[in-house]
């Protein structure tokens, strides 16, 4: 079988995008790739999103539409999935917008690499309101780590595969469970998955990817995208696949992360030492644990520290007294 004939699935859930589904699936008609189907799941939509999709549907059969038999994201994920044929599997957005070349650039790179490799691109934020700072924070830091293929050196500071640009064999998709995890945010719960299976990401340095913001994104108002739903997934995962029991573990930081993880790893039943440098915290109390001077870590032998504080000033400064070794920087 020649590469040509290698089908590209795209996994498209769709709830109430009425405005923005004919740029999202006009740009996914425009790709220079054309070998793949498109899987759309309506999730309960009450709007025009089913009739839109419908009429795209009718005039291209490489789209196939689904209602979904459950509710939510993961559960149209995973039947969108169960339907598909594709060698390639990848998601889309019903919000966002695919480069032309997207699919073509992410199947060459894993034709290129092989099995054992996620194909990803960099991303470009745009909106009809003033984008914050924040997005192009993100934008600007998770291009960076793209372009070098290094986005798992910081997983537990935010989700480092860019949603909904990413690409893998189906093979390497079903080693690292698909989508049959339960967790939010399910982005970056297979994020973590690729990583604990040893994907290895595929540079690139080209826009792939407009993702698109608007006040009634998910991601703003769901409440499975809540900074404590991150968090918990975060700590789950570093307990999982990162966290060595035999060396000291430290959280540095006692903010409202801070409290958040040491809460877990307290309710987890994990032994850490919990520090900042607050002269206004130090030797007081807090949920039973006694929290201590930051310049305890020099008496500690190979620690691992989770860093939960927020300032980027001071993330800098911790990290160049750390080092990279030692430093899980979750914010």
């Amino acid at each position: 079988m020649t590469s040509d004939n290698l089908r590209i699935s795209i996994i498209l859930p769709c709830k109430n995008a009425g405005p923005f589904l004919n740029e999202c699936l006009s740009s996914i008609l425009a790709q220079t790739e054309t070998n793949w189907e498109l899987l759309v799941v309506n999730d309960g939509s009450t709007d025009d999103s089913k009739a839109i999709v419908n009429q795209f549907a009718q005039a291209d059969k490489r789209i196939l539409v689904f209602e979904n038999d459950g509710s939510g994201i993961i559960d149209a994920l995973r039947l969108a999935y169960s339907k598909s044929s594709g060698e390639f599997i990848t998601r889309m957005d019903a919000d966002d917008i695919m480069a032309s070349n997207k699919l073509e650039i992410l199947k060459r790179n894993l034709l290129k690499n092989g099995s054992g490799h996620v194909a990803v691109g960099q991303v470009k934020y745009f909106s009809n309101e003033e984008l914050k700072d924040g997005y192009r924070y993100y934008e600007s830091w998770l291009n960076g780590l793209t372009a070098s293929g290094t986005n798992y050196l910081d997983i537990y500071r935010e989700c480092v595969i860019p949603s909904p640009c990413w690409m893998v064999f189906r093979e390497d998709l079903d080693k690292c469970g698909a989508f049959n995890s339960d967790q939010y945010p399910e982005d970056y719960d297979l994020t973590f998955r690729f990583f604990g299976n040893k994907l290895n990401v595929i540079p690139c340095s080209e826009i792939l990817h407009h993702w698109r913001d608007h006040s009634s994104r998910s991601s703003r108002n769901d409440p499975n995208y809540a900074d404590n739903r991150f968090l918990e997934l975060k700590l789950m995962w570093f307990l999982k696949l990162s966290h060595d029991s035999a060396r000291p573990l430290v959280v540095w930081g006692a903010a409202s992360k801070g409290k958040m993880l040491s809460k877990g790893l307290l309710e987890a039943g994990i032994d850490f030492r919990w520090m900042c440098n607050n002269p206004n915290k130090i030797n007081k109390h807090v949920y039973g644990k006694l929290m201590e001077n930051v310049a305890g870590i020099n008496q500690l032998e190979n620690p691992q520290v989770i860093v939960a504080v927020a300032n980027k000033d001071e993330q800098a400064e911790i990290r160049e007294q750390l080092g990279t070794e030692e430093a899980f920087f979750f914010c």
